[in-house]
């Protein structure tokens, strides 16, 4: 066989859909899984069992592989250093990888290349706390956690000195970053090559429930075109500037004076990018195939005017198989994907994408199936 093995850690459910973009192009994968029931574990043939943070099972799980993705970012940084040392690729490899593990080295390298992000500092008490808040126009604050956090986690809201302690009882270092007073939530996804080819999928609007991205707008309404090429061009200074190969997520907070502030990076196909399974040309999961193998990108262009993207999450409704035939019949241009996740409160099981020229009528089909899914609705 002269197909390539690309190999994930982690097997989540972009690991999954990862795996479901190389199918027609007959590659290969290996997936390092937590357990046999993850999302990617349940349709890889090629699974292995095993700790990410356990640099000798890295090792063995890399033999054989082509290249290493991350379904995740969470593996230790100085081991990805030891894969590559040892002669295995790497993509992201661990120098532009630190940037989306770590937000301390992230904000440090923002500012070093001019992007524009919140006012922010490392602190090591709640006396910084407070001397940080003094200094940006007083509390709140957002403090969060420099490693490990993600959908809301290792994420707080500090409206005083006292409420600034809980950070620090995990014992690691915290970030402190002025709270903005945005409009809205963007995101500018990239994909850029080892050979430094690049493309950008329209800029969209993400709408946060809890902390967790709920509602995905494709392209962002309302954006100005001057606006949308601005975060554009940043996601893709961003990507060259560090040297990422693969997926780029951009995360941006359009604030009411018509600026745009870097909030978070991830280095991975990304939520606010599901849309683009169904909604461009090519999708977020075939394009980064294609950056990791090194092949020439896809088209980024959208296929409709409107698409909108609604996340599935459980709730005290386990049966949502039995939602298909009432869904389908309804919008025979629904797509669905779902995760094989046991179903639990609030956790993202699966999606929804629809589109169409009307974007009213595109949000409520999009709403309409995932409340009928998770149960929150019955006709």
């Amino acid at each position: 066989m002269t197909f390539p093995v690309v190999g994930i850690v982690g097997g989540g459910q972009l690991a999954r859909m990862t795996h479901e973009a190389g199918i027609p192009l007959g590659i290969r994968f290996k997936v390092l899984s937590d357990t046999p029931q993850d999302s990617a574990a349940q349709v890889v043939s090629d699974v292995t069992v095993g700790d990410y943070r356990d640099l000798e099972t890295l090792r063995s799980f890399a033999a054989g592989c082509d290249v290493i993705t991350f379904d995740h970012e969470h593996v230790p940084t100085e081991h990805l250093r030891a894969l590559e040392a040892d002669g295995i690729t790497v993509r992201p490899g661990p120098d532009a990888l630190v940037h989306a593990q770590d937000k301390g080295v992230m904000r440090a390298r923002l500012a070093e290349i001019g992007a524009p992000c919140p006012r922010n500092r490392i602190v090591a008490s709640p006396a910084d706390v407070a001397a940080f808040a003094a200094e940006t126009g007083g509390f709140p604050v957002v403090l969060k956690t420099v490693r490990g956090g993600y959908d809301g986690k290792g994420v707080w809201i500090a409206r005083s000195a006292a409420d600034a302690e809980e950070p620090f009882r995990a014992g690691v270092p915290v970030l402190a970053e002025e709270k903005v007073d945005f409009v809205r939530e963007l995101a500018a996804n990239v994909v850029r090559s080892p050979h430094g080819q690049a493309v950008a999928y329209p800029v969209v609007e993400s709408l946060q429930v809890d902390g967790v991205c709920d509602t995905v707008v494709a392209p962002a309404p309302g954006l100005s075109d001057q606006l949308s090429a601005q975060a554009q061009g940043l996601a893709l200074t961003i990507a060259g500037e560090l040297g990422v190969v693969g997926h780029l997520a951009v995360e941006l907070f359009e604030t009411a004076d018509g600026r745009i502030l870097v909030n978070e990076l991830a280095m991975r196909p990304h939520n606010s990018g599901h849309w683009t399974m169904d909604g461009a040309v090519t999708s977020q999961f075939a394009n980064h195939l294609r950056a990791v193998l090194n092949l020439p990108l896809g088209d980024p262009r959208p296929r409709a005017r409107w698409t909108v993207m609604a996340n599935v999450l459980g709730g005290d409704y386990p049966d949502m198989y039995a939602g298909y035939l009432h869904c389908m019949a309804r919008d025979p241009g629904l797509k669905i994907h779902m995760y094989g996740k046991d179903v639990k409160p609030g956790r993202k099981v699966g999606h929804v994408n629809t589109y169409g020229d009307d974007l009213a009528d595109v949000r409520e089909r999009a709403r309409h199936a995932a409340d009928y899914l998770r149960g929150t609705i019955d006709e």
